[in-house]
């Protein structure tokens, strides 16, 4: 399961007609603790804002799942009510779960919602759907192309390795290396001939 954290950030903001102000944003960091999701979003405000910029607050967020889309341009958060049974207590309990659908109208926002919740099998509701203040979401996605190899460890291309042959019978052991020796000596024998 993700852990999100909306992280706000303040910096410095040259708009279209060049004038500077300042700037509150917030953006939503999948991250494992608050010191991960500073990191990350230091790590991706480095590479988006010149200047500086300070992590004003970071704080848990409720959001379950994301639904992002290419041609989304707003996030929508959505709060959707399922009602389950208290087994022990007999009665009813309704559930809010929060989800964060990208789109550019309320209208597509609503469809690419259900269209996520189609694995849901229990009847819910949407009870709140609206456009919020996050800008950006930063998923985490692990570079397996790019990785550090440990220093332990060598690539599999560097690493070759004979394999060993016991014959029982004649209490001899060989590797694969004296067989293509003796196939090749075999090979030059017979061309001689």
């Amino acid at each position: 399961m993700q852990t999100w954290f909306e992280c706000k950030v303040k910096y410095v903001k040259i708009d279209d007609d060049g004038r500077e102000r300042k700037v509150s944003e917030v953006y939503l960091v999948d991250a494992v603790s608050f010191t991960d999701a500073e990191t990350r979003i230091i790590q991706q405000m480095e590479t988006m804002v010149r200047g500086e910029f300070m992590v004003d607050n970071i704080k848990k967020s409720n959001i379950v799942e994301i639904y992002p889309h290419e041609n989304g341009e707003w996030w929508y958060k959505a709060r959707i009510g399922i009602v389950t049974i208290d087994e022990k207590a007999g009665k009813e309990k309704k559930i809010n779960n929060y989800f964060l659908v990208a789109a550019d109208d309320l209208k597509q926002a609503l469809q690419r919602l259900e269209e996520g919740l189609a694995y849901v099998l229990v009847p819910y509701q949407t009870t709140s759907l609206a456009i919020c203040n996050i800008i950006d979401v930063f998923p985490y996605f692990e570079d397996k192309v790019n990785a550090k190899i440990p220093s332990n460890l060598k690539p599999l291309k560097e690493v070759t390795k004979t394999q060993v042959f016991e014959d029982e019978d004649l209490d001899v052991v060989y590797s694969a290396d004296d067989e293509e020796d003796e196939e090749t000596e075999l090979e030059e024998t017979d061309d001689q001939e």
